[in-house]
């Protein structure tokens, strides 16, 4: 889309959004974003700790005539209409006021559910930020603004509606996608110079990975090599299973593994490492969503979790023209790998908005289908009446592994993850077990009723 459209489609038109979670990262980018744009306000900010988020309000710059704290529905709808920011504390208040589209961001399953299907059946658009939501109701949510003539999408800025617009862009292109992926959140940097390697703030002696900076000729056993030599870190994360879930379900590519390949990988080897077996790669098929770990030195630019796309090359004098270019391309020319090595969080955001309310269009692809399941196994041996907590910064869920399943291949009993987050065991889970449906008591149940109505719009 042209995005200047987008400015000479409002007029002088406003477009306002309400924001849950509002005191989280992501909303600051978003909020931040929205201080220097035209046409672009929030009309309701709501999140559980009203006084940290005035206080961020008035850091960005915000007047303190332009924010009102508001307890009741007529507060907030008061505060709105004579536009100011309403600062609640309930996501009940947040159907009382005026504004064009929510932005849910509580990353809080059965919260954000309830916040974006009240928002759907009130007249108002949504865009998801908060992939455990997406993974267990997207489909639903979907389905809901589709009968009520509104938008249900993903938000630009997160990895998912980047990687479903490239996997879109590469569609209509007629490209043959082998797969679509995403780096891991903190990428590997390694100096030669000392030895040592160094993921976000934690560093660890890796003398061996001097040797293994080329794939050589055995790329399998080369990145076998590299795992072993990082084995000290933590590299795969919850997170990361779950946004290629929301993936998975609006492009139809899944997993090749349930657990994702996670390769250690330098950006100009994407294409060989994301081809066929039969080609020297590591895929047992094509049409994957996967997450490889960026190994870089210390004066490269980082891939800054940024999204890619390896794809069949056609038109051999094409792509050898491309590659002349500097494109990567595999060793044996047979593969392509497209990627944008940026997520800018709420910083593209309100391209998501001012689409959804002006054109009525949602980032990427069309709606989605329940083409991948977001499970979990067991990590330990669990006991009946085993509270599943979910938390930390990748939401991860304690005692509980998190996977990727094909939809065809899931069990019909499977328990979304996010719907057993919080849930209780009611019975003893053995370690490697995938958490079922009827494991679980105390979950909500009108979560679940998404889950379910979302598999039966998927089905054939």
């Amino acid at each position: 889309m042209n995005h200047e459209l987008l400015f000479a489609a409002a007029g002088d038109k406003t477009v306002t959004f309400a924001l849950t979670g509002a005191k989280g990262g992501f909303a600051r980018t978003l909020l931040a974003q929205s201080r220097v744009m035209p046409g672009l306000a929030p009309a309701v900010l709501c999140d559980l700790d009203v006084p940290g988020l005035h206080e961020l309000c008035r850091e960005l710059g915000f007047a303190e005539s332009e924010l009102v704290v508001a307890t009741t529905p007529a507060e907030a709808a008061a505060a709105v209409e004579r536009g100011a920011v309403a600062l609640v504390a309930d996501i009940a208040l947040l159907t009382a006021a005026p504004y064009d589209i929510l932005v849910e961001a509580t990353g809080n399953p059965a919260v954000g559910h309830t916040a974006a299907r009240d928002a759907l059946t009130g007249g108002k658009h949504v865009a998801m930020v908060s992939k455990e939501v997406d993974s267990v109701a997207g489909v639903a949510l979907a389905q809901l603004a589709e009968r009520n003539g509104l938008v249900y999408t993903t938000a630009d800025g997160d990895q998912p509606a980047n990687l479903i617009g490239l996997h879109s862009w590469a569609r209509l292109l007629g490209l043959e996608i082998v797969a679509i992926g995403k780096s891991g959140e903190y990428d590997l940097v390694f100096d030669p110079e000392t030895g040592r390697l160094t993921q976000l703030d934690e560093t660890i002696d890796a003398p061996g990975m001097a040797e293994l900076l080329t794939l050589g000729t055995d790329v399998g056993a080369t990145l076998a090599a590299r795992a072993e030599a990082v084995a000290a870190l933590r590299r795969s994360a919850t997170a990361d299973h779950c946004e290629m879930s929301v993936v998975a379900n609006s492009t139809g590519c899944v997993p090749d593994v349930e657990s994702l390949h996670y390769p250690v990988v330098r950006t100009a080897e994407l294409a060989d490492v994301y081809a066929l077996r039969a080609d020297g790669g590591i895929l047992n098929g094509t049409g994957v969503v996967d997450v490889f770990s960026a190994l870089r030195l210390p004066e490269e630019a980082s891939f800054a979790g940024g999204v890619f796309a390896v794809v069949r090359t056609h038109d051999p004098v094409t792509w050898a023209t491309l590659a002349q270019k500097g494109h990567v391309l595999s060793r044996d020319g047979r593969y392509a790998c497209i990627y944008l090595p940026y997520h800018l969080m709420g910083v593209e955001t309100p391209i998501t908005l001012l689409s959804a309310v002006l054109h009525g269009r949602a980032s990427g692809g069309g709606a989605p289908r329940q083409y991948a399941v977001l499970a979990g196994r067991a990590d330990r041996d669990l006991a009946a009446g085993t509270v599943l907590t979910m938390g930390g910064h990748h939401h991860d869920v304690d005692g509980v592994q998190a996977v990727l399943l094909p939809a065809a291949q899931a069990p019909d009993d499977t328990a979304p993850l996010y719907l057993a987050a919080g849930a209780t065991l009611a019975r003893d889970v053995v370690a490697g077990e995938l958490i079922t449906l009827d494991d679980l008591t105390g979950h909500d149940e009108d979560l679940l009723g998404a889950w379910r109505d979302g598999l039966a719009v998927s089905r054939p």
